[in-house]
């Protein structure tokens, strides 16, 4: 009897580690499913400037898309006017890097288009360790922080002068004075000042300064 009973407690014992482990099997592949459908922030790009490899994605907000048709307007319109192409490259820089909200993560850093190319793996590092640092993965869509969304930046100011970069020097570079306005005084940078020379065909942000 005794025999018959250590039997089926051992019987007992291995039914219910094979039902946990079914049930810890089970949970495993519902939460993996569960994930899978909740990816879906994939962000596409809605429209592109070809000439100047500008690209607009399709989850910026409404006053950075009338700017960016603004941009394209300016771009194609011979001859170039160099004063409103650098004012639309200031306010849509900082329309782009100051909006958290459609971020998806630190890791999206906006206005990196509009950096000098050389220079933009330095930018991209500093945001990230400064005003991006605290931004929340919404890569699900279930972010709940509340971030700064940007509605307006004023041009204040523009100015052509000579500007030197490391070893590059431009004698026709512009700065630019610009404010910025939130949907919400969150405490963040509402003053910009845009350094930018001309590469590659482009006017370029080679410095700001608040």
């Amino acid at each position: 009897m005794k025999g018959k009973k250590r039997v089926n407690r051992k019987i007992r014992m291995i039914v219910a580690v094979l039902i946990v482990s079914l049930f810890v099997l089970i949970g495993s592949q519902l939460l993996k499913s569960d994930k899978s459908k909740k990816v879906q922030n994939v962000v596409k790009i809605e429209e592109k400037i070809e000439d100047y490899g500008y690209e607009l994605a399709e989850n910026e907000t409404d006053y950075y898309k009338s700017l960016f048709k603004n941009l394209k307007a300016v771009l194609n319109n011979k001859p170039l006017n160099e004063e409103k192409y650098v004012s639309l490259v200031g306010q849509l820089f900082l329309a782009d890097f100051f909006n958290l909200n459609n971020k998806l993560s630190k890791n999206d850093v906006g206005g990196l288009q509009f950096v000098y190319s050389d220079f933009r793996d330095d930018f991209e590092k500093f945001a990230k360790e400064g005003i991006y640092h605290y931004v929340e993965s919404n890569l699900y869509g279930d972010r709940k922080q509340n971030l700064p969304i940007v509605t307006e930046v004023t041009v204040l100011n523009v100015e052509q002068m000579e500007i030197t970069y490391l070893d590059t020097r431009d004698k026709n570079g512009y700065q630019v004075d610009l404010k910025v306005s939130y949907a919400e005084d969150m405490g963040y940078q509402t003053s910009a000042t845009l350094y930018l020379i001309h590469h590659n065909d482009k006017l370029e942000i080679v410095k700001m300064t608040k």
